[in-house]
């Protein structure tokens, strides 16, 4: 690995966790050994990114797994993210089973999953909803602070005026709703509330022939980043470079934006282009965003969008 090395930057919100500008995406690949998945987290680490984000979900609970086992011994200075992913189910429970999976007694961030519709938002802050719930272990001690990550702009909106999230988590990129940007952005700085930002390559439809997290599209060649370095054959539609994505997520400045970076060379791809950063003006902002339709165009829903 080159010598990349990654310094805290700024407040992840009301947090005061100040974090760096690249965080660690949930790694829990079936096709991957779990020691090389725990090997490529610490490599991130190594490299100076302190926040990591995981979910239950991610492959029943591997992800979780992952994260514990990388933290081991190396717990201090890292901003953990995990998800509620049943809103409607008593939350104590469920935090209490992610601890478990990760042999951790507290976890500095927890969001509800995908809170993406206002009836679910409603839901969360009614009284003895999840929210509330969720405060409650605050209180005990097992989380520090709490959030939603959501794909819809009108939600992440409501989450940010209401005052009870400390972060949210929502689709920066070159193909995303403006809203996240134009709206949601410049309100979570107002209330300061932490921003992480992911889609940053559009599930990878941004980088190859993919219908989403490396899925083929049917009839056609992969050809993503995505396969730790093998040869793969040539992608048949338009593609961005991760330089131009990430360019692109930087400029709109999130606190943290988080990357997947599965492999190796995803990583050294990803922090080469960090590294090199320079602020875009507004017509190089354009001509990515025009990139980006195209590169979409052909590659199925984009479920982050509504």
């Amino acid at each position: 690995m080159a010598d990349y090395h990654f310094s805290p930057r700024r407040s992840l919100g009301r947090t005061g966790f100040i974090a760096t500008r690249l965080g660690i995406g949930g790694l829990a690949d079936p096709n991957v050994p779990i020691e090389d998945c725990i090997a490529t987290v610490r490599r991130a680490m190594d490299a100076g990114l302190n926040v990591i984000d995981t979910a239950p979900g991610d492959q029943d609970g591997c992800s979780e797994e992952i994260v514990g086992r990388a933290m081991d011994g190396r717990r201090q200075g890292m901003f953990v993210i995990d998800k509620i992913d049943h809103p409607d189910q008593p939350v104590a429970p469920q935090i209490d089973a992610s601890l478990q999976r990760m042999r951790m007694e507290m976890v500095d961030l927890f969001v509800f999953h995908d809170v993406s519709t206002m009836s679910g938002w409603h839901a969360l802050t009614a009284r003895a909803g999840g929210m509330h719930q969720l405060e409650q272990c605050v209180m005990t001690g097992k989380v520090r602070f709490m959030g939603i990550s959501s794909h819809h702009p009108k939600v992440l909106k409501a989450a940010v005026d209401s005052g009870l999230c400390d972060v949210v988590m929502f689709p920066v990129g070159p193909f995303v709703d403006a809203r996240y940007i134009t709206e949601v952005l410049p309100a979570a700085r107002k209330h300061n509330v932490g921003t992480v930002g992911f889609k940053v390559f559009g599930a990878g439809k941004l980088l190859g022939d993919t219908t989403g997290y490396g899925r083929p599209l049917s009839g056609r060649p992969r050809g993503t980043v995505s396969a730790g370095g093998s040869a793969e054959a040539e992608p048949s539609l338009r593609r961005l470079s991760v330089e131009q994505c990430l360019n692109y997520t930087l400029t709109c400045d999130p606190d943290v934006a988080l990357l997947g970076m599965s492999f190796p060379n995803e990583q050294d791809a990803a922090f080469a282009a960090t590294n090199a950063f320079t602020s875009l003006n507004e017509a190089r902002m354009d001509a990515i965003r025009l990139l980006a339709r195209e590169a979409i165009e052909g590659k199925g829903d984009c479920w982050w969008n509504p």
